[in-house]
This record gives C-alpha cells, sequence and structure tokens, in this order.
C-alpha cells in the first residue's frame, strides 16, 4: 500500500525561503520513497502545486457567507450565527482531508510564532491540525522548524499543545528551542538539526557561475520592515538607518570597482524605494552597474543570481543561507536570533552585525576583511555546508522511520555527500 504524507506550512507564498524549504524536503522524501503520495496544506494551494508539482489544499476552506454587520452586537449575532457553524465546518473538512494520511510533516520556516496571525498558519491552525491528525492516526513531525516571537498568551498555549501532540520535534537552532523553554515548554529528547534548505539537491545551487564579466560583484539581499516579524523586532528609526547604511555601503563599492546585484527573498522587498534613496544621494554616473532582482520569480532564479556574486552582504536568513549554500563570503545583518545562531553555526560570527547597531564603516570593514580572506572563507563554508548536508541526510532517515516505518533506505537523499 503507498504512504500518504502530508506537509503543512506557509507555502505557494512569495518568500522564497519558505519555498525553498518545501522544496528542499519533498525532493528528498520523493527519491526516498518515490512510490509515496504526496500533499501540502498551505496558504496558496494553486500556486503551491503549479510550483512544486504537489497536491496542494487550503488552511481553511470558505465558510458561510454572510453578511459583514458595523454594528457590535450584529457582529457578535453573526458570529454565533455562522462564525461557529463555518469553523466546525472547517474542523471537519481537515478530517475528512486527512483520511487514509500516514504523516502530517511541518517542515521547517518560523512557523511557530503568533507574530503575523494567529489562525490560518499561524497557532491556532496549526493546532487544528495537529490534533485532528493525531484523532486521524497520523504521525505528527516538527522537522527543523524555527520558534518566537510567541508573544501572546493564546498563541504560547497553542503552540505548546500543537508540540505536545507530535511523534518527533527538532529545531533548526538553539534560539528556538529558548524560546520554547521561556513560554513553558520542556522539549524531551527534541533535536537539532540545520535548516531543511541546506539539503536543496545539489542541481539546485551554483556556486561559481562567474562567466563575461568585468568587474567583481557584490550581492546586496534587501529587506523590508514589515516582514521583521511585523516590524515589532525593528523600530522605523533603526530601519531608516539600516538603508542609510546600505546606500553608502554601494557608494564605496561602486568606487572600489565592484558591480552591485540587489537581492530579494520575498516579492515586495523594498528595491524600489532602495533604488529612490540610491538616486538621491548617487550621480548617476554608475547607476547602470546596480543591478535589480525585482524580475526573480522563483527558489532557482534566486540561487542563480546569487551564484553570480562574489561577496554577499544580506539581511533576510534564507538569503544568508542561499549565500552560503553557495559558498559565497558572507555578511548578515541580523534582524532576529535566528540569523544570529546561523552564523555562529557556520563559525561566521564575526560577519554577523546587529541591525539596530548598524554602521556604514562596520559594512565597509567587514568587506574588506572578506576581500583579504576570501579564499580561506570559501573553503571554510564549503566544509561547514558539507557538514550540514550530512546532518540533514541522517535527520531525514530518522524522520523516515518515524513517518513510515522505512528503516532502510534506497537510496541517499538528493544534495547529499555519495558514501565510499
Amino acid at each position: 500500500m503507498n504512504r500518504k504524507i502530508f506537509f503543512f506550512g506557509n507555502f505557494g507564498s512569495t518568500n522564497f525561503g519558505n519555498e525553498a524549504t518545501l522544496q528542499a524536503i519533498l525532493a528528498n522524501f520523493r527519491a526516498l520513497i518515490p512510490e509515496a503520495e504526496f500533499a501540502c496544506i498551505c496558504t496558496f494551494p494553486a500556486i503551491a502545486s503549479a510550483t512544486h508539482s504537489i497536491t496542494a489544499l487550503p488552511f481553511s476552506p470558505a465558510g458561510i457567507r454572510a453578511w459583514r454587520p458595523k454594528n457590535r452586537v450584529a457582529r457578535l449575532l453573526r458570529r454565533m450565527l455562522f462564525g461557529i457553524p463555518s469553523e466546525l465546518y472547517r474542523w471537519w473538512d481537515a478530517f475528512r482531508t486527512l483520511k487514509g494520511g500516514d504523516a502530517l510533516i511541518v517542515p521547517g520556516t518560523g512557523l511557530l510564532t503568533d507574530a503575523f496571525d494567529i489562525s490560518s498558519w499561524g497557532p491556532y491552525g496549526l493546532f487544528k491540525w495537529a490534533l485532528v491528525a493525531k484523532l486521524r492516526g497520523c504521525k505528527l513531525l516538527f522537522v527543523s522548524v524555527g520558534a518566537g516571537p510567541l508573544d501572546g498568551r493564546l498563541g504560547r498555549h497553542l503552540a505548546k499543545m500543537a508540540l505536545r501532540l507530535a511523534d518527533f520535534r527538532s529545531y533548526r537552532d538553539v534560539s528556538s528551542l529558548d524560546v520554547l523553554r521561556n513560554i513553558g515548554f520542556a522539549p524531551t529528547h527534541d533535536r537539532i538539526y540545520p535548516d531543511l534548505a541546506f539539503s536543496l539537491p545539489r542541481s539546485a545551487v551554483s556556486s561559481d557561475r562567474q562567466t563575461h564579466r568585468r568587474r567583481p560583484v557584490v550581492g546586496l539581499g534587501l529587506m523590508n520592515l514589515g516582514s521583521m516579524y511585523a516590524g515589532r523586532a525593528v523600530s522605523s528609526a533603526a530601519y531608516a538607518s539600516y538603508l542609510e547604511s546600505l546606500v553608502i555601503l554601494v557608494a564605496w563599492l561602486l568606487d572600489r570597482g565592484y558591480d552591485i546585484r540587489l537581492l530579494i527573498g520575498e516579492v515586495g522587498d523594498p528595491v524600489p524605494k532602495f533604488r529612490s534613496l540610491l538616486a538621491q544621494r548617487l550621480s548617476t554616473h554608475g547607476s547602470e552597474r546596480i543591478m535589480d532582482a525585482a524580475h526573480v520569480t522563483s527558489v532557482e532564479e534566486l540561487l542563480s543570481q546569487v551564484g553570480d556574486t562574489d561577496l554577499v552582504v544580506a539581511t533576510r536568513f534564507h538569503n544568508v543561507l542561499f549565500a552560503l549554500l553557495s559558498h559565497k563570503p558572507t555578511v548578515s545583518i541580523s534582524f532576529h536570533s535566528k540569523c544570529t545562531d546561523l552564523m555562529s553555526s557556520m563559525g561566521l560570527s564575526e560577519y554577523c552585525l546587529r541591525i539596530d547597531q548598524l554602521k556604514s564603516a562596520d559594512l565597509i570593514e567587514k568587506v574588506l576583511d572578506m576581500e583579504k580572506n576570501s579564499h580561506k572563507l570559501k573553503s571554510w563554508i564549503a566544509v561547514k555546508c558539507e557538514e550540514f548536508r550530512r546532518a540533514s541526510e541522517e535527520q531525514y532517515g530518522l524522520i523516515l522511520a518515524e513517518s513510515v516505518g522505512r528503516r532502510h533506505w534506497p537510496r541517499p537523499p538528493l544534495g547529499s555527500p555519495s558514501r565510499t
């Protein structure tokens, strides 16, 4: 009998880090158990289905349509008459969806947070699907997930209940474990494994596409304020200072003979705004040497553009990760502990700068250091990436045994180093 495995997460979105996570685990599972059936419960199922060639379903189907009153009493009445029945229907639909499922897997991403929403893929939606999975007899696995912030009492409670239902839990960094301990969840026998994007197929990653270029290229990864955990992690003043520091860095890099490639991690990152700031501060001379990333529409395209750089200065977590995966000397502008933990785990803490303390002089100093130590850094990063791939291979063995009872692998997962 073929196994049926469901994945749960904020997928089908314009966030390339999330998409890379699903892409990585799917590629490996398809190699390991090609006979299995896979489906995805996600934010934008039509896009996820087209992008990943997978059956995709929404977190919450449309409920009962009704009027939207402005009066407070009428709103309460509407919730009682329509809201509760609609939500009961959604629970029943989730129960029906997971019929015949062997496992519900929550793969990677910073899903354990209430920073954006408590429903859909937030703590409430996560708890709902976790409980339904257990009622259906599915294994429940949290695989290399990120946690925090969890500020609301209800969000914390729901996240803890969902985690307690799990058959397997692993986290992508130490800070996620600390977040859970701080909200009263005591992880027992839980593990830390690298972010799943480190297990992307090698064919998707290019460490060197430097062809037909006259000048070296620095990749500059931008991030919008709202994505920094709903704008709560960084003040508006700190964000303005961050953009100003990057403008000064670009001017210095152009004078030093570099071309600039602007990198994004999500559609909506502030390329137009940054271009406007550059136009105000720089002369028109050299503007043709600043390449946009606005046309990027897939993980592969973003990885290709990262591959066509010599050095990277980036803010988004997965932009930094993609640069490291491509063996690029990288400066991380950290807005969250996950960025700090990533650079620490790579042995590159000295190249991690806090966004709220960012100064252009520090960025320039790090670029100069990377210039001088480029070869050594590339070799070191390559070694660490291989370590993370081997750790990912180990984890796939664990979750395969837990989710479908397979104790022996048919062949090594995609992207893993061959064993001879």
